[in-house]
């Protein structure tokens, strides 16, 4: 296949106007051709804004468009299985929002159709793309911290937050259509990191609450896994705290220092025997885009895959596990 890539967007929503649509655009090798979401107006305005050829208001009509190469399936968890195979059976590379599925078995029936198709599927774990957690798999792999001990995250939000606009009605807090509450949206990236610094888990144990009882998905959820050499993590997420108890910051202890990273990646503290530091980093407003060039790269066949169906699947596992 050569350049450019055409892609066409099945779900333009929130999600697309900044983190992720524009980066087609600027990708290089890409093309954004068209744009699909059920209501044609919105399909059509968004394409208007943004200068995209053609839009669509069926997914037969972007499916089935033959110039269309690949295909970023932004729609909410609950479709990606049945979206992204029907991609693959219309002859189109995926690239598939996170988390990658509803449930594990969804993800092993995604790989399932991934094997017999010559198409290929990425998954956007994204963050692993941005500098400054790329920055800290450098100081893990570099031995800046010595032997790494323990990984830790406390993840805690009040129910009224920035990160879910209109609680009441927002899918990412209905199970039936996200696969839980914020957890299963914000703890992929997160599961994702640590399989790229640490590698394949050995064993992991967790459970899920609803501390608030007027939360439509459990709200707090900790638990722990254990990597090779004796790598621990041990995590706890709430999502109905007091404003003045928000924490955010993944730590990386070592016998010789300690590294964190904010979950939005705009800098490294480091403290080691040389002393402390910070490393601040710059995140492209569209913060897909370093992601997206190497989907796109991948899809054209200059380039490895930047993040495989397998490890959506094993972000998946734990997801489960935690929550079961």
């Amino acid at each position: 296949m050569t350049a450019p890539l055409r892609w066409g967007i099945l779900g333009v929503g929130d999600v697309c106007e900044v983190k992720s649509g524009p980066a087609f655009q600027q990708a290089t090798g890409s093309e954004l051709l068209a744009v699909m979401r059920r209501n044609g107006p919105k399909a059509a305005d968004f394409a208007r804004r943004h200068g995209v050829e053609k839009w669509y208001d069926s997914i037969d009509g972007l499916f089935g468009d033959p110039q269309i190469d690949a295909v970023y399936i932004a729609t909410p968890p609950r479709y990606h299985r049945e979206h992204c195979l029907a991609a693959l059976a219309a002859g189109k590379h995926v690239y598939l929002e996170k988390p990658m599925a509803m449930n594990a078995s969804e993800c092993a029936a995604i790989i399932e159709a991934e094997s017999q198709s010559d198409k290929k599927v990425a998954v956007a774990h994204y963050r692993r793309a941005l500098p400054a957690f790329k920055k800290l798999g450098e100081i893990i792999r570099a031995g800046t911290l010595g032997q790494i001990r323990l990984a830790e995250l406390n993840f805690f939000l009040p129910e009224d937050n920035s990160l879910v606009p209109d609680a009441a009605t927002n899918w990412r807090v209905d199970p039936e259509i996200s696969g839980g509450g914020l957890f299963h949206d914000l703890s992929p990236h997160l599961f994702d990191l640590l399989l790229v610094y640490f590698g394949l888990p050995l064993e992991y144990e967790g459970f899920s609450k609803r501390m608030n009882p007027a939360a439509s998905a459990d709200d707090f959820v900790q638990g722990t896994i254990l990597f090779d050499n004796n790598i621990v993590f041990r995590g706890c997420w709430c999502f109905s705290v007091a404003p003045c108890a928000v924490s955010e910051r993944l730590i990386v202890t070592g016998n010789e220092g300690v590294a964190s990273v904010p979950f939005f990646g705009d800098e490294i503290r480091l403290c080691t025997e040389e002393g402390e530091s910070i490393l601040p980093f710059d995140n492209p407003v569209n913060i897909q885009l370093p992601m997206i060039e190497a989907v796109t790269s991948y899809f054209l066949g200059e380039g490895e895959c930047p993040c495989a169906t397998a490890d959506g699947l094993r972000v998946m596992e734990i997801i489960d596990k935690f929550t079961a």
